[in-house]
């Protein structure tokens, strides 16, 4: 593929962006794809996993911008001094080569969106976010113009035809 093709996966807490993230991801590998995703931690806090090491935690705290650590294939990157948005993020991901860059948050982004919908009130932030290309409903027959619906029963046939339309590209 000529240039890594970006998708958002948005909805509110426990509408299932993590459990579509795990079918998208394990669908595509299996197809031949390369891919990485970026999590948007909108919960408040910082996210688990934090650099742990004594050497790269004395680098930040005598000034680096930014430190990592490498060690049997895994990098942990950490920049605390730095408030990233989201292009920032994506063009680090260039560096891999990826054939798909799934993003799980960051709603207000104008990235082409596939929007988890759980309940009607849940229908009132569709007039706040662009670019949704499909929802995935919990709710029962649910109908929307012009945007395609998926029941969340029918994930694992989003999926597939997902990546049917990005292989005949």
């Amino acid at each position: 593929m000529e240039r890594t093709k970006i998708f958002q996966i948005v909805g509110f807490q426990n509408s299932g962006k993590t459990t579509l993230m795990k079918k998208l991801i394990a669908y595509g590998q299996k197809q031949g794809f390369r891919i990485g995703t970026i999590k948007h931690h909108g919960h408040g806090g910082a996210p688990e996993g934090k650099i742990q090491q004594k050497d790269s935690k004395k680098h930040l705290t005598a000034g680096a911008v930014v430190s990592a650590v490498e060690g049997e294939g895994i990098l942990q990157l950490e920049t605390p001094n730095l408030k990233w948005n989201l292009k920032e993020i994506v063009s680090i991901y260039q560096a891999f080569s990826l054939d798909l860059l799934f993003i799980e948050g960051y709603k207000r982004e104008s990235f082409a969106k596939f929007v988890l919908i759980r309940n009607e009130d849940d229908l009132e932030q569709l007039k706040e976010l662009s670019n949704i290309k499909a929802i995935i409903s919990w709710i029962p027959n649910a109908t929307l113009p012009k945007i395609p619906v998926y029941s969340i029963h029918e994930c694992d046939a989003f999926v597939e035809e997902l990546f049917t339309k990005l292989i005949e590209k």
